[in-house]
């Protein structure tokens, strides 16, 4: 009898590529349906533009919400799952990538065992909440977030268990931004208000940047600040913005930029799976040398005032030689880079638990 699998795509489009990969491998096995649930039709046509061969089950779940689909603001998540509660209850194992499908934990009678994949694997505090533990099994992208979940007391040495980082193997190319060959500064503000360099600082950074010198420019926010803030705009040739695009989640940009400028996203992590200087934004003068939550702030140079972006960039190359081993290691303790392609790890590991839960 086949293993039904069910993975849950009611965060909003960048966390697709977190589990699409292992859903595409699971895909492939006779002996295991795969289904996909979203309230989203253009989620369900995004996941299959890589599934050509039809190997995934798409299915629509009801829309709580009567605003146009978007890949980027999907209707509340709560709302959701209240009203497909049938739906999604009726598969024995669960795969998503957020956390508020935790909550199906509180209904009584709920049976069905959930597996969340970690999405991103960054240093920021926020990434460690209490409705982690609800998880049945937890599968994060490398020892670091595999330390630091047990030590939060979410997981145990048991239930949470490596398996890198699959959105690599669906990034884009690297191709060229720009017409011209200058290097490119990819900017990439976090959403959240409290440690975002923009949310506070937004016009002394755009001064600087529309200040550089020898530098293209890529301003492409998290999409959650995207949609929180106005759209940012710039006339400067050498600026270009996006504020929500296939490429702004694709790793299209992380993958072609020649330098990193940011606060706290985790997508500096994706950046550095080849080594290449950082800088962050410490506008709000954060004591952050002995906080681990600011780890990859070690990465890089770290500079307090917007306007020191020109001198940190002029040293960048030549600093850059001396980070190398730092990146490297900290790209390993984050992501473990198997050669055994993450797909197949985290593939095998649902699996596993799959039979178990279903035997």
């Amino acid at each position: 009898m086949p293993i039904d699998i069910a993975f849950l795509a009611i965060a909003e489009a960048q966390q697709v590529f977190h589990w699409l990969p292992a859903a595409l491998e699971l895909g492939k096995r006779a002996d295991v349906r795969v289904h996909v649930l979203s309230p989203s039709r253009l989620i369900l046509d995004l996941v299959a533009s890589y599934d050509p061969e039809g190997r995934l089950d798409l299915i629509k779940l009801r829309r709580p919400s009567t605003k146009p689909d978007s890949l980027f603001r999907l209707p509340s998540r709560l709302a959701t799952l209240l009203l497909n509660y049938r739906a999604i209850a009726r598969f024995p194992t669960l795969v998503t990538t957020e956390i508020t499908s935790a909550w199906l934990k509180r209904v009584p009678g709920f049976a069905t065992r959930l597996i969340l994949i970690k999405h991103g694997a960054g240093d920021r505090a926020g990434g460690y909440k209490q409705r982690h533990a609800d998880f049945d099994l937890t599968i994060v992208a490398g020892e670091k977030d595999r330390r630091r979940m047990i030590g939060y007391g979410l997981c145990t040495e048991t239930n949470c268990l490596v398996g890198g980082y699959a959105k690599f193997e669906l990034r884009a190319p690297r191709r060229p931004l720009f017409d011209d060959d200058k290097p490119v500064l990819l900017y990439n503000p976090h959403f959240d208000p409290d440690l975002s360099s923009w949310v506070r600082h937004g016009p002394q950074v755009m001064a600087a940047l529309k200040a550089l010198q020898g530098w293209n420019v890529i301003i492409a926010p998290h999409v959650k600040l995207a949609r929180r803030i106005p759209p940012i705009h710039s006339t400067s040739p050498h600026i270009r913005i996006d504020m929500g695009s296939r490429h702004s989640i694709d790793m299209s940009y992380t993958t072609s930029a020649d330098a990193y400028l940011g606060d706290v996203s985790s997508q500096v992590y994706e950046f550095l799976i080849t080594p290449r200087p950082c800088i962050f934004l410490n506008l709000d003068h954060h004591d952050w040398r002995e906080d681990q939550a600011f780890a990859h702030w070690r990465l890089g140079q770290v500079i307090d005032r917007a306007d020191a972006l020109q001198g940190a960039l002029d040293r960048a190359a030549d600093l850059q030689p001396g980070l190398v081993a730092a990146q490297e290691a900290a790209m390993q303790d984050s992501i473990d880079l198997s050669p055994v392609p993450a797909s197949q790890r985290q593939a095998a590991l649902i699996l596993d638990f799959a039979q178990k839960a279903q035997a």
